[in-house]
């Protein structure tokens, strides 16, 4: 929190007509930064906050450029007044004060949310500075206070729609036109649309002073010249330091209990009796909020050195007496250290195991005293029992690391990460150092305190052996209390079975689908790619040609006047939108908009060319990129922590996202091909899996019959809703129907299926009140779900799975609509996933059994893909259908439709 800009703003709201206490000295700067104070606290119960002031003594910019915000009046003396209560007031309310020599308030909050970030926090700062829009990216946001009570968050695009440029850009923006408030000079005669121009054709400043000689007009390019010393110390001055030295960690920027006497003190003094009714109310629910959050954290648990143990193995001797211990344990915690991230190719420098509360042992490599070959004689018996069960944070690298020195890791029994996961899968932050501060209290060794970060970032095998043996046993230390934390909480929330059962098994089952990858061909990316391109070259000469103009298509900024003011597409077409739509920057042009506009032909031009471009950069010229050197395949990472509804996501590349249906989308997948002769690809795909779940979940008596019939259910819902004969049900009639049955799961309401349908409002209405007429169960069954959320505060899939749904309980409309749509969706959604989970278990385990030969290689969407040998096609198929219609136990038939053929597109 920027508490000199609370200050500010809080002064000159009462400016007007001044707050004063009874010696008449005024109060409302402190009043509003009270209060300010109050509210974060209670409505946004933050994990960790600090308020920031300046210091009085000069910073590094000053003595950088000695009239930096020299031309600032001096703050007035009413407010000078009030500061040293706004820091008393702020430390009795628990909330930590920073205050650095030499640092503005930017800098430290600019250093916290930097560091948050780097561990996958989500930070907000509290401000009105534009300066702070430089900061901004998918963990750190603005939190801008507005009128009133009134609040907005900022986001990465927020330099975008007021400047048109991203957000690593404002530096060089602020540096060009200068900065009036900082008395900082920038380049004389540039203002913002010339800033904002110049940085949009050629980057940062750095970048501009490399093209300097193409800088138009001349009169730029000579201010540029003339002044590029200062346009370089003016980006100095602007940026933001992320790299203070905040002695500060996690553990002290937690709140602690007011101090309601001293509170109570200084509010008599300020004349704030409003304020001391609610410091006893306030105070208890923010100490509740905490005990909420984490107990072990409202506990403030921590290892001091006095009772961890991290002990350095140093001969053959020490590790066999240690792997006797281990013998006895009935579980241990094991966690690697390597070269890199590399999962496939990173080599291990050194591993920590712990079976204790207090204590961990590191074995490093290289040693003086034992070869890494003798060290893994010893241990591998052990790593490869299946009845000695391992712990780890995210096991599965872990697991990889070993397969690469050859050892098969087994008897995985509990991975902390998907542990959190499962408890909380709403939440984006499962790593180690903040679930151990989370819920441990720990505040971890950060892993750049080791290696360093950027190009001055070192290797594991250069850290020194004490820092190198404390952070490595810290790591396995820490997995086995968390493990002992979360092991109970599943227990508590009946968790447990689908965690044991589903997705430990599971780990080992993407381990070896991420091992063996899946091949690709090369050559028909490298024609595909060619031929795109020429797509792309005669789709952008036919925008030009409509256009009567060239410009860059992919720039919203020339875009949209081309659009809405040169061609007036809104006047060339029937029934456009009332109002053309625009954002701070200028028209909207994203797809969503430009649909609206269809039937003008640069509309549907402008729509291949965006969906072909990216088609082009995100697959076929990726692709060749991640293929594999030494074994030519493409490696997928699968992902069981990421999806709030228990769904499996890829990632490098993901896979989820090429696009089925549509020609290129079958392109592209005539490139994934079996990796040896005279081998084929298999597709099993569940058909309408959600649909029958519905079914099944809704227990709903005529979509169960019409399932158990085999009778096609978009068909026989038109049939019912339209009243008319199954045989004579019209393609457009099962076409709204497909729609409707579908867009039902996902919570479609009345005006989107409108707009996907071509019908008016009324007529959607109507069709939606003829579906739940038809299917009477399946709206009962979403009140009793959003009554069952209501009252639990989360919802479940059929196999227990658990997602919160706190917005349930929310007074905005916006925020209640949008949990009652996850509320229905969720459960189908979720037990459709872990379904195919299950199946992919049992056919792996069925594969194993009898040392087939056949691969499976992906998992996407309701779909199964494998390789085999010709001679197993029948097995196979046979196998895989079996296992995936039998995998859950429903009122509905589960079908499976089965493909095979050269290439992932023939076998779809």
């Amino acid at each position: 929190m920027d508490g000199s800009a609370i200050a500010y703003r809080s002064h000159f709201a009462f400016s007007a007509n001044p707050l004063t206490n009874k010696e008449g000295m005024e109060t409302g700067a402190a009043f509003g930064f009270t209060n300010t104070l109050f509210k974060i606290l209670e409505q946004e119960q933050p994990d960790y906050i600090a308020v920031t002031f300046d210091s009085p003594e000069k910073t590094f910019r000053h003595h950088a450029y000695e009239p930096y915000k020299a031309t600032r009046e001096k703050m007035p003396e009413e407010l000078q007044v009030q500061l040293p209560y706004l820091r008393s007031i702020t430390e009795a309310m628990g909330i930590p004060f920073i205050v650095m020599p030499g640092f503005e308030a930017d800098d430290i909050m600019g250093t916290l949310a930097h560091r948050g970030a780097q561990e996958n926090m989500t930070s907000y700062m509290v401000t009105g500075d534009k300066d702070f829009l430089q900061l901004l990216n998918d963990h750190i946001f603005i939190y801008q206070l507005k009128k009133g009570s009134d609040t907005e968050i900022l986001g990465e695009s927020a330099s975008e729609k007021k400047w048109g440029i991203k957000a690593r850009h404002v530096t060089d923006m602020l540096a060009l036109m200068g900065d009036s408030s900082d008395n900082v000079p920038g380049v004389p005669g540039i203002g913002e649309k010339t800033a904002s121009k110049l940085i949009n054709s050629y980057g940062s400043i750095e970048d501009i002073y490399t093209n300097l000689d193409q800088v138009e007009p001349q009169r730029i390019q000579d201010k540029l010249r003339e002044h590029e010393k200062q346009a370089r110390m003016c980006k100095e001055l602007v940026t933001i330091k992320t790299d203070v030295p905040v002695k500060e960690n996690w553990g002290d920027l937690q709140t602690s209990p007011f101090d309601e006497n001293k509170l109570i003190e200084i509010f008599k003094e300020l004349g704030f009796s409003s304020l001391i009714k609610k410091i006893s109310n306030a105070s208890k629910e923010t100490e509740q909020a905490k005990a909420e959050k984490s107990s072990a954290a409202a506990k403030k648990t921590k290892i001091s050195a006095e009772e961890k143990q991290y002990i350095r193995i140093e001969s053959l001797q020490e590790l066999k007496e240690q792997i006797k211990r281990l013998e006895k344990e009935e579980i241990f915690a094991f966690d690697t250290e390597t070269t890199g991230l590399d999962r496939l190719h990173s080599k291990i420098v050194g591993f920590s195991f712990c079976f204790s509360a207090t204590q961990a042992f590191f074995v490093h490599f290289p040693s003086a005293q034992f070869s890494s070959q003798e060290c893994w004689n010893l241990m591998t018996p052990i790593l490869e029992n299946p009845n000695k069960k391992k712990i780890g944070q995210n096991i599965k690298y872990d697991a990889h690391i070993l397969r690469n020195e050859g050892i098969h890791l087994k008897g995985i029994a509990f991975d902390t990460m998907i542990a959190s996961y499962m408890l909380n899968p709403n939440s984006r932050q499962h790593n180690l150092d903040a679930l151990a501060l989370e819920h441990l209290g720990i505040q971890k060794i950060p892993t750049e305190d080791l290696i360093g970060k950027g190009k001055k970032q070192i290797s594991m095998l250069e850290v020194d052996k004490e820092k190198l043996t404390e952070y490595a046993c810290e790591d396995a230390l820490t997995t086995f209390l968390l493990f002992k934390h979360f092991d109970t909480e599943l227990t508590k929330q009946n968790l447990s079975q689908i965690f044991n059962e589903m997705e430990i098994p599971l780990i080992e089952v993407l381990l070896n689908m991420e091992r063996y990858g899946i091949h690709v061909d090369q050559k028909h990316l490298s024609k595909l790619s060619s031929r795109l391109t020429q797509n792309i070259e005669k789709l952008t000469d036919a925008i030009h040609k409509i256009a009567g103009e060239e410009f860059n298509i992919k720039s919203p900024k020339q875009l949209g006047p081309v659009l809405f003011e040169k061609l007036q597409i809104q006047t060339q077409i029937p029934n456009p939108p009332k109002k053309v739509k625009t954002t701070k920057t200028g028209y909207a042009t994203d797809q969503e908009t430009l649909e609206n506009y269809m039937p003008h032909p640069i509309i549907e031009a402008i729509l291949e060319y965006r969906n072909q471009s990216k088609l082009l950069s995100t697959y076929i010229d990726a692709l060749p990129k991640l293929i594999d050197s030494e074994t030519q395949n493409i490696h997928t990472s699968f992902n069981q922590t990421v999806a709030s509804t228990g769904r499996l996501s890829s990632s490098d590349p993901n896979m989820q996202n090429i696009p089925i249906r549509n020609e290129l989308g079958l392109e592209i997948r005539k490139a994934f091909i079996p990796s040896k002769k005279n081998w084929q690809i298999l597709s099993a795909d569940y058909s309408q899996v959600e649909l029958r779940v519905l079914a099944h979940l809704a227990k709903d008596p005529t979509m169960i019959e019409t399932f158990a019939q085999n009778q096609d259910i978009h068909s026989k819902t038109a049939s019912l809703i339209f009243d008319t004969p199954l045989s004579e049900v019209s393609r457009e009639q099962r076409a709204r129907s497909k729609t409707i049955n579908f867009g039902i799961i996902y919570g479609m309401g009345a005006r989107r299926l409108a707009k996907e349908n071509g019908i008016s409002i009324d007529e959607a209405k109507t069709f939606i009140e003829n579906y739940f007429r038809t299917y009477s169960n399946v709206k009962t069954y979403f009140d009793t779900q959003i009554d069952f959320a209501k009252k639990h505060g989360y919802i479940e899939t059929m196999f227990g799975r658990r997602r919160p749904v706190p917005e349930i309980h929310s007074k905005n409309p916006m925020m209640l609509a949008m949990a009652e749509r996850i509320v229905t969706n969720a459960p189908i959604q979720g037990s459709a996933a872990d379904i195919i989970k299950i199946a992919m278990i049992h056919i792996a385990n069925e594969i194993k059994k009898r040392n087939m030969q056949s691969k499976m290689l992906l998992q996407v969407h309701d779909e199964l893909v494998f390789e085999m040998p010709v001679e197993e096609k029948e097995e196979l198929s046979l196998l895989v259908k079996e296992k995936m219609e039998h995998a859950a136990d429903l009122k509905v038939p589960l079908l499976v439709e089965i493909g095979n053929g050269e290439n992932w597109a023939q076998a779809h």
